[in-house]
């Protein structure tokens, strides 16, 4: 069971066809998929508000291979990068919602990540084929960096879409 979190994984599982995933669940299956020559996308991110920004996003990553793992950034991740009154949607809602999506495949919930090093770790066990992202990225040197380390590439699948942000969002709402 997760901090702040009434189900288990398994509950969430059962729940959400599956598609919310243990790190080493993910990586039983990125293997598997990697056997079958299929191509595994990863993409990253807190996902707090769902947005038109966020559906393109998605859409686009998944039409760049046969699989789509998300990786979903902790509450108290969002609340280091996003504001102390971040995240508005738990990890656990942002889960769900996102599990929604028939572009996510899969959902990996990160649990206290704070180096560069846990994230390298989680890449190379999955060892994705490519890691999308948007023109812009202000981390796109660290994937840079991280699809070098596993043989994969960095694709860019949109532009950054500025008019359409959580930040934005919350601002016209608390107005």
């Amino acid at each position: 069971m997760l901090p702040g979190n009434p189900y288990s994984f398994a509950e969430l599982k059962n729940k959400f066809m599956n598609k919310i995933l243990e790190i080493n669940e993910a990586v039983k299956l990125a293997q598997k998929f990697r056997k079958q020559n299929k191509t595994i996308v990863v993409v990253g991110g807190v996902f707090d508000i769902l947005h038109y920004g966020h559906i393109k996003f998605l859409k686009n990553a998944k039409k760049i291979g046969d699989f789509l793992f998300l990786l979903l950034e902790d509450d108290t991740k969002a609340r280091k990068e996003k504001g102390k009154n971040r995240p508005i949607n738990s990890q656990k809602d942002r889960a769900k919602i996102l599990s929604s999506l028939e572009s996510v495949d899969y959902i990996i919930l990160l649990k206290d990540m704070t180096s560069n090093l846990e994230y390298d770790k989680i890449m190379v066990q999955i060892k994705p084929a490519i890691i999308a992202t948007t023109y812009g990225d202000p981390y796109i040197m660290h994937k840079k960096r991280q699809a070098e380390l596993i043989n994969g590439v960095v694709k860019y699948v949109i532009p950054r879409i500025y008019n359409h942000s959580t930040s934005k969002y919350i601002k016209l709402i608390t107005k």
